[in-house]
Formats: structure tokens, C-alpha cells, sequence
């Protein structure tokens, strides 16, 4: 059982012939030397776990801070990425319109060439035709006098 300091003031040994009686002395002074023993190892475990408390206080202070850099260093990464990836994106989309520009322009170059062939191939065409036509209408007067002879 401890004994608090207000108690062991009040403490009143009784007195003996040459003193105080030996007996109730020693049975005091025991109580009071177990008591400093307990008081003594409680404040020793109280300063163990306050170092420990102290050492895992500085281990999280540490990690919060190492956790504190990673998501700084995590944002400025993900916001390189981001501008990365919209340039990137700006670039494939100029790739795009140029390639659909160089489409269109081929088409059209294309679309004049074939209008350009079909224009001088009814030409000829025509100008078949006009060559056949008189020639046809001569045989067809020849063949129609013999007849008519």
C-alpha cells in the first residue's frame, strides 16, 4: 500500500523509555521504504512510456512529414502529366487536321483530274461520233441507189 506524503507527516510514533519504540519504528519505516519502491518504479514505467511516447511521437512527426512531401511531389507530378498529356493531345489533334487537310486537298486534285479525263474523253467520244456519223450516211446513200436501180 503506498503511503502519500500527507500521511507519512502524520505519522506519530509512539515513545518509548529511550525513544521511540523500536518495533512500531521499524514496521513504519518498512511501509514507507515499500511505498518509495512502488512510487519509484511507477515514475520509472511513467518516464519509460513517456520516452517511448516521445520516440513514436518523433517517428509520426517524421512520417507525416515524408507523407507531406510525397503528396507535393505527387500533385506537381500529376499536374506535369496533365499539362504533358494536353500537349500531347494539342499535337495529335494538329497531326489530325493537317492529314484531313492533305486528304481533302488530294481528293480535290483527285476529283479536278477525273473531271479532266471524262471532259476530254466525251470529247473524243464526240469527235468519234462525228467522224462515224457522215461515214454512215454515205454508205447508207449507196446502199440505198442500188436498190432503187
Amino acid at each position: 500500500m503506498a503511503l502519500s506524503p500527507v500521511e507519512i507527516r502524520h505519522i506519530r510514533l509512539g515513545r518509548g523509555l529511550l525513544g521511540y519504540r523500536r518495533g512500531p519504528a521499524d514496521q513504519m519505516l518498512e511501509e514507507i521504504a515499500s511505498s518509495f519502491e512502488e512510487v519509484w518504479r511507477d515514475r520509472a514505467d511513467l518516464a519509460d512510456k513517456v520516452e517511448q511516447l516521445e520516440s513514436d511521437l518523433e517517428r509520426f512527426r517524421e512520417l507525416e512529414a515524408l507523407l507531406r512531401t510525397t503528396l507535393v511531389s505527387a500533385e506537381r507530378t500529376a499536374a506535369e502529366l496533365k499539362t504533358q498529356a494536353m500537349r500531347e493531345a494539342e499535337l495529335i489533334v494538329d497531326e489530325a487536321r493537317a492529314e484531313a487537310r492533305s486528304v481533302v486537298r488530294q481528293a480535290a486534285a483527285d476529283n479536278e483530274r477525273l473531271e479532266a479525263d471524262s471532259a476530254r474523253i466525251r470529247a473524243l467520244l464526240r469527235a468519234a461520233l462525228a467522224t462515224i456519223d457522215p461515214a454512215d450516211e454515205d454508205d447508207e446513200d449507196e446502199t440505198a441507189q442500188p436498190e432503187a436501180a
